[in-house]
């Protein structure tokens, strides 16, 4: 009980908006006091959080997050998504639904070359948003597709999301052996959920290019004469297919180089992020000023993710002193149904919370307490990954805290209403949530290529 208590405690302060960080630490703090007061906390234990913060500070993996965001920065800040958006609106002049078509695609690639939803939300948004509105597409349809177009960065590969869940998969996996018996533990690794979110995440894309084409359809009438977002002639296929080569040439160079086995993910993120400043240096657009802001940025998140980690890392030694990983392994395995009982219950957990809490909270407050259990109940880490890769993406889109419905609020015009970019997200939020389901019932999705490759 008095591990719950914590747990409800360390919520209602996050919802009240106190930082993350200090409050999952001060909890912490508060509770093993009192705990050592009353004689119900072992004071030995505090010993070890040293220990903890040493393991948190010298994983490898987790320097791939600051590499990955300099990356995405230079890519982002060398104008590569005003290119391609551009040259494809060109080419598709006149289509009804053109510039969705081109949102989505673009929107894409530079997931899987960026990972950063802010900066790829902000970019489509400024764009592509006011041209579509011109073009008769009803604020809603505009709004929720530049927004969910942005969010595919958090489930296409490399995505910092699955750097941060194999990390904190991999413990809840030996966790989950040792209390089971296995002491010559397996581990999860980054690539492996890189290897298994390829699928879905390309699926996805389809399932947004068949809504924007349903879309399109509805209002043939309207979009009819659609205009390119930039006067000028229709570049050549061959001009195109070079705009979009380099950035697709860079995106299977890291990913590639993960899942052949040649390199680590952190290895991989420091080869991307020297050819993001290649590419736009070959584009005459890399200066110190570039430099500088991507450092700045992978400083500022890195930072932010190590406090976070820290306070998670007391959390989870006092949560689990008080008995708390034994008291939610013993609720899941109780409810009726075995695993996909359990698993229902933890993904409508992680849903509900995402509309109040940051991916980052989640992923280190909620991750380690419940999976160890579902992982205990049978189930595959690489698929559980994928599940709750695909369910937090869901935290982008769900109102009212959802970063890309505020970062598009701060670009979009001022004749869009808030209301409208939140109607506009529901039905991606609905495609997402199918997607879980179809995951979810087919594992092969997610397992099937890891283990082809690895012969896991």
């Amino acid at each position: 009980m008095i591990a719950l208590l914590m747990f409800a405690v360390a919520c209602l302060l996050l919802l009240a908006g106190f930082p993350v960080a200090l409050t999952l630490g001060g909890v912490a703090l508060w509770f093993a006091l009192g705990g050592l007061l009353f004689g119900a906390f072992p004071a030995t234990l505090l010993l070890d959080y040293s220990s903890r913060l040493w393991g948190v500070f010298a994983n490898e993996t987790l320097i791939a997050v600051p590499l990955f965001i300099v990356m995405g920065v230079v890519l982002e800040r060398a104008r590569l998504a005003e290119d391609l958006l551009t040259g494809l609106s060109r080419a598709w002049r006149g289509r009804p639904g053109a510039l969705g078509y081109t949102v989505v695609l673009v929107g894409a690639l530079l997931a899987a070359s960026t990972g950063i939803v802010g900066a790829t939300v902000v970019t489509l948004g400024i764009l592509c948003l006011p041209p579509m509105l011109r073009a008769g597409y009803p604020a809603s349809v505009a709004s929720g597709t530049v927004a969910a177009a942005g969010t595919l960065g958090q489930i296409i590969p490399p995505s910092i999301v699955l750097v941060l869940l194999g990390d904190v998969l991999s413990s809840a996996y030996q966790q989950a052996q040792l209390r089971m018996g296995v002491f010559s533990t397996q581990t999860v690794s980054v690539g492996d959920l890189f290897a298994g979110a390829l699928v879905p995440g390309l699926l996805l894309v389809l399932v947004y290019l068949a809504w924007v084409a349903l879309q399109a359809w509805r209002h043939r009438e309207s979009l009819g004469a659609e205009r390119a977002l930039a006067e000028g002639p229709a570049p050549p296929w061959g001009e195109l297919l070079l705009t979009f080569a380099a950035p697709l040439a860079l995106v299977l160079l890291v990913l590639g180089s993960i899942l052949g086995g040649v390199a680590t993910p952190t290895e991989a993120a420091a080869l991307g992020a020297a050819g993001a400043m290649g590419l736009a240096a070959l584009r005459g657009r890399l200066r110190a000023a570039l430099l500088l802001g991507s450092a700045q940025r992978a400083v500022d998140m890195t930072a932010m993710v190590f406090l976070i980690l820290i306070g998670a890392a007391l959390f989870s030694l006092v949560f689990n002193a008080y008995g708390g990983d034994e008291a939610v392994q013993s609720l899941l395995a109780a409810l009726p149904g075995g695993l996909p009982t359990a698993l229902a219950a933890v993904m409508l957990l992680v849903f509900l919370l995402g509309f109040v809490l940051d991916f980052i909270e989640i992923t280190f407050v909620v991750v380690p307490i419940v999976g160890p259990a579902l992982l205990m109940l049978g189930a595959d880490p690489v698929w559980l990954g994928v599940l709750l890769g695909l369910n937090l993406q869901t935290s982008f889109l769900t109102p009212p805290f959802g970063f890309a419905l505020f970062y598009l609020r701060g670009v979009a015009p001022p004749e869009v209403a808030t209301t409208q970019i939140w109607r506009g997200a529901l039905p991606y939020v609905g495609l997402q949530l199918g997607m879980i389901g179809l995951v979810a019932a087919w594992p092969e999705l997610a397992t099937a290529l890891p283990r082809w490759l690895y012969g896991a």
